[in-house]
This record gives C-alpha cells, sequence and structure tokens, in this order.
C-alpha cells in the first residue's frame, strides 16, 4: 500500500506533460524527494485486459487525487489503452474500479486497419481531464477510433454528454489538450488517408475546427503546447517549408481560434535556417515543445532530430525572418544525422528548482556527439540519455548552457520532474526503422520484426541538479513501451507496457 496523502494536500496530472505548458513539472509533490527516493519499490502492477496494437498499447496516466465515487473521496488513475478502452483504477489497492469501451461507428477495412507498422488504429491520443463546477468531480475527454470526442464522470464512466464529431475516423491523433474551454490535437502519417490537421472542438458549442500546415505531419507525443496568450503551437515533421506557399514543414507554428467563428488561424511560425537541408535528411521537428516564463518573458524550447534545442521569445517567435532564434544549443548526440534511430523524440521538459534556475530537460536517442560535453557526465552514452541544460541571461539574452548529461538508457523518451528529482525512463524499445535496403518497420536480425527485437523498460530517478541516478528499476519492468510516457503524483510514480500492465512504484508504507 502506497503512503497516505497528507490531509489538506494533493497534486494532480490532469494532462499529459502535467499542464497545458507541456513542462512535465509536477508542482505539488510532497511526498518523494533526492532525499527518500531511495527507497522506492514496486507498490502493484495491474494486467488489463488492453490488446496491443502494432507497437502501441497504454498511454500515460491522468491523476485525479479527490474524485467524489460513491459518496467517497477517492485518489484515481485513469488510464487509456490503444483498443479504445478507458481504465479507471483504485490507486491505493492498484484495482480496477470502472472499464470503459468505445463501440466505434467506424468500421475497419477489408483486410485489415492498413497503413502497417505507423497507423495502428484506434485510440491514439492520450485523453485529458478537467474539473466541472461541482467539487470533486471531473469529466474526462477522450478521442476514439472513430474521431468522436467522448466525455466521461470520472466516477463511473458514464456518458455526460452525447459523442460529438472531432476528428476523420481511423486517423492518429495525439494527446488532447484542454485551453480555455476548447480542445486541440493534431495527426501525422495521413494514417486512414487522413491529411495532417490541427483540430481543436470549443466545448462551449460543439464546434470543431481544423488547420493545415500544408502536408507536414505532427507527432510529438504530448501533443500541442499552450502559450500565455491562448496561442497553441506544435512542431511539425517532414516536409516542405515554404511559408509563401503555406506550407511549414520541419518547423514550428502557432494557432489561435477566432473568437467568433471557432476558426484556426496561423499567427506565428518559425524554422531553423537550415530548414532545407533537414527536409532533406528527414531530421524533423516531430516533437512537443515545452514553454516556461523566465525574467518576465515567455519562452519556447523546441528540438527535433537533428539534436539540438532552440529557445525561442513567443513575442518575437524567430524575428521578421522567421527563423532567427533567441538562442541555439550545439549538436549533443546524433553526429551522422540518422532519421530513425537517433536524436530527440517524442517531447521536451522543463522546471524551476528552489533557488530560482530554470532548467530545460531533454530525452535523445543514441550516443552522445563526441564534441558536446556538459560539466558533470554521468557515464558512457551509446544508447540514449537524458539531458539538462541551464537557462541563464547572457548579455541581456536568454540562452540554454550545458549542466549534465544522466548514464545511459536504452531509448530516453520524455523525463517528468518532481520535487527536485527527474524521473526519465529507457522504453526499451527497437527504435530501428531500416537497415541497408530493408523497409521501414523491420530490424537487424533479419526476420526479426520491431516489437520482437524489444526488451524492457527502466525507470530512473535522477538527482536533478548533477542528473545522477538515485534509484532505477532495473529488471523489475518485464516489457517495453513506444511512444508513450511516465507520470508522478503523491508519492507514486507510473508506468504502462506494451503487454497491457500498469506499473506504480513508491515508497510503500
Amino acid at each position: 500500500m502506497a503512503l497516505a496523502c497528507v490531509s489538506g494536500w494533493s497534486a494532480d496530472w490532469l494532462t499529459d506533460g502535467h499542464d497545458p505548458q507541456r513542462t512535465g513539472w509536477q508542482r505539488d509533490e510532497k511526498i518523494l524527494s533526492v532525499a527518500n527516493v531511495g527507497q522506492m519499490k514496486l507498490l502493484w502492477k495491474l494486467k488489463t485486459d488492453n490488446e496491443s496494437r502494432q507497437m502501441h498499447a497504454l498511454f500515460p496516466p491522468l491523476i485525479v487525487s479527490k474524485a467524489m465515487v460513491k459518496g467517497a473521496t477517492k485518489e484515481i488513475a485513469i488510464l487509456a489503452g490503444v483498443s479504445d478502452n478507458i481504465y479507471a483504477i483504485d490507486v491505493e489497492k492498484g484495482e480496477i474500479i470502472w472499464k470503459k469501451h468505445f463501440e466505434p461507428s467506424f468500421q475497419a477495412p477489408t483486410g485489415g486497419r492498413g497503413g502497417g507498422i505507423l497507423c495502428p488504429g484506434g485510440q491514439t491520443a492520450t485523453p485529458v481531464i478537467g474539473p466541472t463546477k461541482t467539487p470533486g468531480k471531473y469529466t474526462i475527454y477522450a478521442a476514439s477510433w472513430d474521431g468522436s470526442l467522448h466525455q466521461l464522470n470520472v466516477a463511473d464512466g458514464e456518458d455526460v454528454a452525447p459523442p460529438a464529431k472531432f476528428m476523420p475516423p481511423n486517423g492518429k491523433p495525439y494527446a488532447l489538450n484542454l485551453v480555455n474551454g476548447v480542445i486541440y490535437s493534431m495527426t501525422a502519417q495521413q494514417c486512414g488517408g487522413n491529411p495532417n490537421y490541427m483540430y481543436s472542438f470549443d466545448l462551449s458549442n460543439n464546434v470543431a475546427s481544423m488547420y493545415s500546415p500544408g502536408g507536414a505531419g505532427m507527432w510529438g507525443t504530448r501533443g500541442t503546447v499552450s502559450g500565455a496568450d491562448g496561442t497553441v503551437y506544435t512542431g511539425t515533421g517532414d516536409g516542405v517549408w515554404d511559408p509563401s506557399i503555406k506550407v511549414y514543414g520541419n518547423g514550428v507554428i502557432g494557432v489561435k481560434a477566432d473568437p467568433k467563428t471557432d476558426a484556426l488561424n496561423l499567427t506565428k511560425y518559425y524554422a531553423p535556417p537550415n530548414v532545407m537541408w533537414l527536409f532533406k535528411r528527414d531530421l524533423d521537428i516531430q516533437t512537443t515543445p515545452t514553454i516556461f516564463t523566465y525574467k518576465g518573458k515567455e519562452y519556447m524550447a523546441a528540438t527535433g532530430k537533428e539534436c539540438r534545442i532552440w529557445l525561442l521569445d513567443t513575442a518575437d517567435f524567430g524575428g521578421d525572418d522567421h527563423q532567427t532564434a533567441t538562442f541555439r544549443t550545439p549538436q549533443f548526440c546524433n553526429e551522422f544525422y540518422n532519421y530513425g534511430d537517433a536524436g530527440v523524440w517524442g517531447a521536451l521538459s522543463n522546471w524551476m528548482d528552489a533557488k530560482g534556475t530554470q532548467w530545460v530537460v531533454t530525452p535523445f536517442w543514441g550516443a552522445k556527439h563526441p564534441q558536446f560535453h556538459a560539466p558533470i557526465e554521468n557515464g558512457t552514452v551509446t544508447h540514449g540519455a537524458v539531458a539538462a541544460f541551464k537557462v541563464e541571461i547572457v548579455n541581456g539574452k536568454a540562452q540554454l548552457n550545458p549542466a549534465w548529461i544522466s548514464e545511459d538508457m536504452n531509448r530516453a523518451d520524455p523525463p517528468v520532474i518532481a520535487n527536485g528529482i527527474v524521473f526519465g525512463y529507457g522504453s526499451g524499445e527497437d527504435t530501428t526503422q531500416a537497415v541497408g535496403e530493408t523497409p521501414v518497420g523491420t530490424t537487424a536480425p533479419p526476420g526479426k520484426s520491431r516489437i520482437e527485437a524489444s526488451t524492457h523498460s527502466v525507470l530512473f530517478a535522477l538527482d536533478g541538479q548533477t542528473g545522477k541516478t538515485l534509484w532505477s528499476s532495473g529488471t523489475q519492468i518485464a516489457s517495453w513501451n513506444h511512444y508513450s510516457g511516465i507520470t508522478v503524483a503523491n508519492g507514486r510514480v507510473y508506468i504502462g507496457t506494451w503487454d497491457g500492465y500498469e506499473y506504480c512504484f513508491g515508497l510503500g508504507k
């Protein structure tokens, strides 16, 4: 049983990446600390009946710390599975309270879902939870395989509104974001023959809108990220960058909803100066950026497969030419510009420590770049790691300075931060997309699929100041995951795996 929460205090995790700014920072954690995290152990693991589809399975759970269920207050995890399932879990007991399965109106095409390993079909977006006007009552917003937006009561999984049309069926949307009463998502890989769009759904009038960046897919794991002025941003995938004809591949775009019509209008856009070279090498900016305020200014950190971070002032956003960042880090991985098995994938995170130092932390795949050095390095990195940068003002301008690199992780995925601890994990996924002339989706040794060649995830707790490993799960997690994530709240850390298990680690009683 997990450590009881302090009365009158609690921490929620209502959206992928914790907040609309996708910081990955759990500000309210009071139980886990740098001093005690080394004592963590497996509290429970729960087998769900969710069926994996291609490489997708379970998504990061959302946490409601004080949900009213049958007249009693419970801490609940809301877990989404790719097979159109939603589970509510009592986190004290590690037991399922209720399950909701969406029966989509969409019928799979004859011969299967189509699209290969990149297009699994089913629910591919992490839901989002919003509080209601009644204390203890919350609404889950989830997008099913047929493109419908569902609104469910956290307490029992029952519909609180009829399903509404949000996106086309059989697409591949990413984590939902709730900003000022509007749900946002975006799609990639043109799954189901659908174009790659950003989508919005206004909960006040049930109006859905969309915006096209001109063909480029958008596939950061945490979906869109929101700025203070209501602009919603995303990195874009491989494609041509040419604003003169309204195409925005290999960049970062920001859209804003028209308050009268709900139409999504492009308001900001940025591309690196070498954008066409990135396009030719398939080094797209396919991650979810992260946003923070520092010294009175709002900044965005964005990255991609090239393995460097661009720091952008959201009030300027690339300057007059839309291609001038506030600061650009050196390349810290992907020495040989591998398009499919190295670089940064997923999402960035950020946090501020007790002394007011602003940090940006990033996962990366593959070896550290031999010409990149951080003041603190925790061993040789060959498979991936977490890297941390400090935001500092130099000559009146913000920049990112290297601080530390973690120990080696097998395909590090997006970290989260709580009470001075950076929680990272190696997914264990075989990320090889091509070997020699073999097609995408295959890997070495010959005849073995990426799914078969994947191993197991390892969760790490790192000292946020040094990157030193304070604890790891070792071999306790039996399987791996793909494009998922971890969650931390109230002394517990959660991770789901491809074989349908949800794991919960904590201090115990």
